[in-house]
C-alpha cells in the first residue's frame, strides 16, 4: 500500500483550484476601512457587494464571489495581525459573546499570529463547529426544529430573516455550500491538508462571526427577544467507553514513530497525526479528538479505495456527488449495490468499535457532536479521547509494512493490539437489551432480601383468598419456563455472532425496539415493588397505616409470591428471543406481524404491571388477573411454535 506516499492531495482538481488558488487572482490591494467603520463596525452593505449573481436564476455564483472576496479576505488577515492581542480584545470581545465561546475565538486570533499549518487547520475546524451551533440559537428564536446540516441551516428563510439573506450569502460563499469553499466540511472529513488551508479564509470567518453579533445585537433590542444557548451534551457513560489501557508517554513516543512508517497516514497528514499526539501529550483532550478523527477518516478511505478498487473515491467529490465519508464506508453495501470489502478488511472488532464511536444513536457520536458544536470542547473528558487514540495507534499497527513487526510485539503496544482485536460493541441495541435484562435480573435478585412483617404480626384475615390464586400462576408459570428450558443455549451472554452484520436489518431492529420497552418497564415494576415494600414495612412497625392499607399490604405481599417468577419468566424470553433475533428475517410477513403482536401484547401486559403496582395505584388484586391473561397468551404462541427459539431448532 505504497499509495499512502505517492498521493499528494485529497482535493480533486477543481475543488484544489478554488480553495487554493482562486481567491488569490486578483491581486489588488482592499482597503480595510471600506469594510470597518471607525467605531469598530463591520459594513456589511460593502461586503455584501462583493457577492455576484448567476444571471439565469439569481443564485450566488460562487466562482466570481470568491474571487471578488480574496482580496478582502486578505485585508482583514493583515488588518488582524496589526493588532496586538489588548486591541484586538477591545475592539472584538464584546462581538463573540453570542456565540457563547469568546475565549475560542479569542483564541483563534492569538493562531493567526503565528500561521502554523495545522494550528490554522484546527482553528477553523472549532470556529465553524462553534459558527454552526450559535446560529442554530438563533435560528431557534423565531424557528422550531433547528436543521440537523450547516447546509440547510445557512438557506434557512430563519436565518435570512435575522440577518438578512445577502448576509447568508456572504457566509454560505465559505461555509455550508458544496459550490463553495466548503472550509467546514473539507477540514473535518479529512480532505485538506495542512498547507492547503489559507489561514486568510479563517480570519475572514472571525471578522464575519463579529460583524453577525452586530447585526444580532441590533435583531435583539429591536425584538426584545432573548437568546437562548442551547445545554451542551454530556457523556453519560464514559467509563463505558474506557476500554483501552490509559496512554503512557513511551506509548505516545512509539505512536509518533508509527505514524512516519505506517501505510495508513499519508505522507501529508502527518503533521496532523503530529499535533493530535502533542495535544493529548498536553490534555488538551478536544484538540487532539478533532485533529484525529479526519485523520481517521482519510485512513479508512485510503484502504476503502484500495480495497474496493476505486481509487477516485480518495478526492473530494465534484459539487454534484456525495463525498466518501464514514457513514458509507461503514455500510454493508457500496452504492452499486456490490458488497462493501472494507468490513472483512478491518475484521468485526474494529467495526464494532467505529460504529459503536461514531455512529449508534446512544453510543457519543462524537464526530457528529464535535462537528455539529454540541460539546464544550473546555470540559472534554480524557476517557473519552484516550480509546480513539488507542484505537488509532492499532491501525497505524495493523496497516503498516513488515519491519513493524518489532512494534506490534512491544510490551505498551501490545496490551492495546490486544483490546482491539477482542473489541465487543457496547451501544448496539443488542448490547444496550443485554445490559437492560441483567440490570433487571439484579433488581429482582433483590426481592427476598426485602423486609416482610412476621407472621405473629399479622391476624387471620379471612378473605384473602388471593394465596390459591397465587400458587396456580407459580405452578403454570413453571410449567412454561420448564418447555422453554430445552431452547436455552449454554451460555446466553457470549453469543459472539458479529452484531454489526444484523444491524441494518429492520424487522430486527423493529423487534429489538418492542424488547427493550419490555425489559424497561420490567425493571421499572421491580423498583416499585421494592420502593412500595420497604416503605409499607416502615409504616406497619411505626402503626401509621389504616385497616385499608394494612389489607392492602397483606395484598402485595401475595402478589409479590407470583410476580418475581412471572417477571423472570419475560426476562428468559426476551433472552432467548435475542440469541434469535436474527432469524426475524425468515419469517413470512403474516407470522412476522402475528409474532410482533404477540410481543407487543407483552409490553402492554408489562406497562398496566408498571401502573397497577405504582404506589398512586396500589392495585394489587388487579394483577393476578393481568398475569393470568398474559400467562394464556405466553402459552398459546409458544404451542404455535410462532417465538424464534422454536425457529431456531
Amino acid at each position: 500500500m505504497a499509495l499512502s506516499h505517492s498521493v499528494t492531495t485529497c482535493l480533486s482538481p477543481p475543488v484544489h483550484y478554488v480553495i487554493c488558488k482562486l481567491g488569490f487572482e486578483k491581486k489588488d490591494a482592499y482597503d480595510i476601512n471600506n469594510i470597518l467603520s471607525e467605531n469598530g463596525e463591520v459594513c456589511w452593505q460593502t461586503l455584501t457587494e462583493h457577492v455576484c449573481y448567476l444571471e439565469s436564476d439569481q443564485s450566488v455564483d460562487y466562482i466570481k464571489s470568491i474571487q471578488s472576496l480574496g482580496p478582502v479576505c486578505e485585508s482583514v488577515n493583515l488588518h488582524f495581525k496589526s493588532l496586538t492581542k489588548e486591541k484586538f480584545v477591545i475592539q472584538y470581545a464584546l462581538w463573540f459573546h453570542w456565540t457563547n465561546c469568546t475565549e475560542l475565538f479569542l483564541e483563534v486570533f492569538d493562531v493567526l499570529q503565528h500561521t502554523q499549518t495545522t494550528e490554522v487547520a484546527l482553528g477553523l475546524m472549532k470556529l465553524t463547529s462553534c459558527l454552526e451551533r450559535a446560529l442554530g440559537d438563533v435560528y431557534l428564536l423565531i424557528g422550531k426544529d433547528c436543521p440537523f446540516l450547516l447546509r440547510d441551516l445557512l438557506a434557512s428563510e430563519q436565518l435570512a430573516v435575522i440577518f438578512g439573506q445577502a448576509v447568508m450569502d456572504v457566509l454560505r460563499v465559505f461555509i455550508g455550500s458544496p459550490y463553495g469553499l466548503n472550509l467546514r466540511n473539507v477540514l473535518w472529513h479529512g480532505f485538506a491538508s495542512p498547507q492547503e488551508i489559507p489561514a486568510k479564509y479563517c480570519a475572514m470567518l472571525l471578522f464575519l462571526t463579529a460583524g453577525l453579533g452586530q447585526l444580532l445585537q441590533m435583531y435583539l433590542l429591536q425584538t426584545k427577544c432573548i437568546l437562548v444557548h442551547r445545554p451542551y451534551v454530556i457523556f453519560v457513560s464514559s467509563e463505558e467507553l474506557d476500554v483501552f489501557p490509559d496512554l503512557s508517554h513511551e506509548t505516545l513516543a512509539i505512536a509518533e514513530e508509527l505514524v512516519k512508517l505506517s501505510s495508513f497516514v499519508l505522507q501529508t497528514m502527518i503533521p496532523f497525526w503530529m499535533a493530535a499526539l502533542t495535544a493529548f501529550k498536553q490534555s488538551r483532550y478536544a484538540d487532539c479528538v478533532i485533529l484525529l478523527l479526519p485523520q481517521l477518516e482519510v485512513g479508512l478511505r485510503l484502504l476503502f479505495t484500495t480495497t474496493n478498487k476505486c481509487p477516485n473515491r480518495l478526492l473530494t467529490a465534484e459539487p454534484s456527488a456525495l463525498y466518501t465519508t464514514f457513514d458509507e464506508m461503514l455500510a454493508k453495501h457500496l452504492d452499486n449495490e456490490e458488497v462493501n470489502q472494507l468490513p472483512a478488511v478491518l475484521e468485526e472488532p474494529a467495526m464494532e468499535f467505529l460504529w459503536d464511536f461514531l455512529n449508534h444513536q446512544e453510543g457519543p457520536r462524537i464526530r457528529d457532536r464535535l462537528s455539529h458544536g454540541e460539546i464544550n470542547l473546555e470540559a472534554f473528558p480524557r476517557e473519552v479521547a484516550n480509546p480513539i487514540v488507542a484505537f488509532a495507534i492499532t491501525l497505524l499497527c495493523r496497516f503498516s509494512d513488515e519491519d513493524v513487526f518489532a512494534f506490534k510485539e512491544h510490551m505498551v503496544i501490545k496490551p492495546l493490539m490486544n483490546c482491539a482485536s477482542c473489541y465487543r460493541s457496547q451501544f448496539h441495541p443488542i448490547s444496550r437489551l443485554k445490559k437492560q435484562v441483567l440490570e433487571c435480573m439484579k433488581s429482582i435478585h433483590l426481592w427476598p432480601e426485602l423486609p416482610v412483617v412476621p407472621e405473629e404480626h399479622v391476624q387471620t384475615n379471612k378473605g384473602l383468598e388471593g394465596d390459591t390464586e397465587a400458587s396456580t400462576l407459580i405452578l403454570v408459570i413453571s410449567e412454561i419456563v420448564s418447555q422453554l428450558q430445552q431452547y436455552m443455549p449454554q451460555n446466553c451472554y457470549s453469543s459472539d455472532d458479529p452484531i454489526n452484520s444484523i444491524l441494518t436489518e429492520r424487522p430486527v431492529l423493529e423487534i429489538l425496539v418492542v424488547l427493550r420497552k419490555i425489559s424497561a418497564q420490567c425493571h421499572q415494576v421491580s423498583e416499585q415493588v421494592i420502593a412500595s415494600t420497604e416503605l409499607r414495612y416502615k409504616q406497619w412497625m411505626n402503626r401509621t397505616l389504616r385497616s385499608r392499607q394494612r389489607h392492602n399490604y397483606l395484598r402485595m405481599l401475595n402478589s409479590i409470591k407470583f410476580l418475581s417468577p412471572v417477571l423472570r419468566l419475560i426476562l428468559v424470553l426476551i433472552t432467548l428471543e435475542l440469541v434469535n433475533v436474527h432469524l426475524v428475517c425468515k419469517k413470512n410477513q403474516f407470522d412476522y406481524q402475528q409474532y410482533l403482536k404477540f410481543l407487543k401484547s407483552v409490553l402492554q401486559y408489562t406497562e398496566n404491571l408498571v401502573t397497577y403496582t405504582s404506589l398512586e395505584k396500589n392495585k394489587w388484586d388487579e394483577t393476578t388477573e393481568l398475569t393470568n391473561k398474559a400467562l394464556i397468551k405466553i402459552r398459546k404462541i409458544s404451542d404455535r411454535k410462532l417465538m424464534l427459539m422454536q425457529l431456531a431448532t
